[in-house]
């Protein structure tokens, strides 16, 4: 793509970026192939061509078993770290603010977590220990909700 106007190609790094894309070099990213992500690259491909860029989707495989695993680790490594965000702002979370402001927080990173989960193809650890957290501000705040509740 050209690098002038740059909004163009910067959305389009956006886009792949909330597909969970590994890149592989430059301009060169791999995702599993399934119907939806094939569907999403092929959407992505189009707007590259309006913006006067050039893409090609291509279907491949990793060579050796070794670089498949790689590729999986490096898309790992990425979404728990997501998940480790979500974690941090779940637990200091819970030590602080209102029950109003934990039940947002709350809504906010579930919201957050089916987004991650959109894009987590090979789930670490840290995804269920972010569910729980989460789970867990929830259930600490709904004491707290129903007093408030009752005192209205």
């Amino acid at each position: 793509m050209p690098r002038e106007p740059s909004s163009p190609r910067i959305a389009v790094w956006r886009k792949l970026e909330r597909l969970g894309v590994a890149r592989l070099g430059d301009g060169l990213v791999a995702l599993p192939a399934d119907a939806r992500t094939r569907e999403q690259f092929d959407r992505i491909a189009e707007e590259i061509g309006e913006a006067h860029g050039s893409a090609t989707v291509w279907l491949a495989e990793p060579a050796t078993l070794a670089q498949e695993r790689e590729i999986a680790a490096a898309m790992r490594e990425a979404r728990a770290a997501e998940y480790r965000a979500v974690i941090d702002e779940a637990t200091t979370t819970s030590a602080a603010g209102s029950p109003a402001e934990r039940a947002r927080v709350v809504r906010r990173l579930r919201n957050e977590l089916r987004r991650i989960a959109r894009r987590d193809f090979f789930p670490p650890r840290e995804r269920d220990a972010a569910r729980t957290t989460v789970q867990s501000l929830a259930d600490d705040n709904a004491p707290s909700q129903m007093a408030e509740q009752e005192q209205s």
